[in-house]
């Protein structure tokens, strides 16, 4: 009865959001299903296989591949908005209350109440790296938090990259453990072992693909201090294809672009094949995903082409450098520091900016200024036009890529839809 209030509630306020023209209303709905009804979330999980999907970086992409995947077993509940904490989740399963699974993207510090509440399926774990330290703290106090919820639910199956230090130590001990060499491009988080605080061993050189080519070998690493290092995967990707157990071989050919989304790719297609989807279906699925919540859209602003990418803490923005097209003739570098995107911009000196030669680049945001101090240390020729859509205007025709950080990319999509 309780709970049943509790939605009716929070119906009644997603319409009066509307109405109001404050937004689709989902949040408050699920805000307000929560204080009325705490255990909502259980509730609306009853019944469901659900996946959950989390990480630093990557988890709305992942969690969009995933619910892609997962589709061939039936309707599927999943945020479209990268909603991930209670109340979007909240919003996300009472939207779909009919469908018999669910790919929830979860913030890294909600997974373990989360899992408690929805008893997952399955749960993919992704990466971990440093984000916003006055929100989610040092890395290896989530990692602790992570590894202790995991425990909780050893029916789980975790699909885990062993690529990432810190995500092996978490389902290391776990009973139910498909290994995904997704790679990962940012060891600097995870130079210690997280069991021992005796140094990680590299080995090997990094191959240039997420999984590490067709053998699926990789980077070999180890602690020097616990019995504990890279497992050996069951599921890896090299440029063409994707590799899995019993000898699967498929080919992979993403719409999206960089490394990183085809070892997002391969751990959507374990999660999938872990709930009983076929590889092939699944793989195919991955390869429809465009576009999310406007990430890797192209746009047009006057004579030119803008490809919008989102990154948000220094592994993102490291990955994403990674994506940018050499041939554009601009790149627009968008940062504010607001408290969505973290007030504290010093992570700029952490990411390694690199030349970009023949391309006009711009330091635009609320915090251009900040960037523009890192940009010549870093040897980049720049101007500085704060305003991100002027910043594009700035450049010359043609295709112009742009970087921004979360409040950056969500105020400059604001403003493209304001001037169609």
């Amino acid at each position: 009865m309780r709970g049943r209030l509790a939605l009716r509630a929070a119906a009644g306020a997603a319409w009066a959001s509307q109405r109001a023209g404050r937004g689709k209303g989902s949040m408050i709905g699920g805000l307000i299903a929560l204080q009325i009804d705490p255990t909502i979330m259980t509730q609306l999980g009853r019944g469901r296989r659900t996946v959950l999907v989390t990480g630093t970086n990557g988890k709305s992409t992942t969690t969009r591949m995933t619910a892609a995947a997962l589709a061939a077993l039936g309707p599927v509940a999943t945020q479209a908005d990268g909603a991930n904490m209670d109340a979007g989740i909240v919003a996300a399963l009472s939207a779909h209350r009919g469908a018999p699974v669910a790919a929830i993207e979860v913030d890294e510090l909600h997974l373990p109440h989360v899992s408690d509440a929805l008893n997952p399926a399955a749960v993919v774990l992704l990466n971990l790296s440093r984000d916003q330290l006055d929100r989610v703290g040092e890395i290896n106090m989530i990692e602790r938090k992570l590894r202790a919820g995991m425990a909780r639910h050893p029916d789980a199956v975790l699909i885990a990259n062993c690529d990432d230090v810190l995500i092996t130590s978490i389902a290391y001990d776990h009973p139910n453990v498909v290994w995904v060499a997704a790679g990962s491009g940012w060891a600097m988080d995870a130079s210690s072992c997280p069991r021992s605080g005796e140094p990680i061993v590299w080995e090997g050189e990094p191959s240039g693909t997420a999984g590490g080519g067709a053998d699926g070998v990789g980077r070999h690493w180890r602690s020097t201090g616990a019995d504990f290092q890279r497992p050996e995967p069951d599921w890896w990707v090299d440029e063409e294809h994707l590799y899995g157990p019993d000898g699967v071989k498929l080919p992979l050919h993403l719409a999206l672009p960089g490394r990183a989304n085809r070892g997002n790719a391969a751990q959507a297609v374990a999660a999938a094949v872990a709930l009983g989807v076929s590889p092939e279906t699944a793989a195919d699925a991955t390869a429809t995903v465009r576009e999310i919540a406007g990430r890797y859209r192209t746009v047009r602003v006057g004579e030119r082409s803008a490809r919008l990418l989102l990154a948000k803490n220094p592994a993102g923005w490291q990955e994403a450098l990674s994506m940018i097209d050499p041939a554009a003739t601009g790149l627009v570098i968008a940062v504010n520091g607001q408290v969505p995107d973290g007030e504290d911009l010093s992570w700029l000196w952490d990411v390694r900016f690199e030349h970009f030669e023949g391309t006009q680049v711009v330091a635009a945001g609320e915090r251009a200024t900040d960037l523009a101090v890192r940009l010549t240390y870093a040897g980049v020729e720049h101007t500085t036009v704060p305003n991100p859509l002027r910043a594009i205007a700035s450049c010359p025709p043609g295709q112009v890529e742009v970087l921004a950080n979360y409040t950056a990319f969500r105020d400059l999509n604001r403003d493209l839809e304001g001037q169609a």
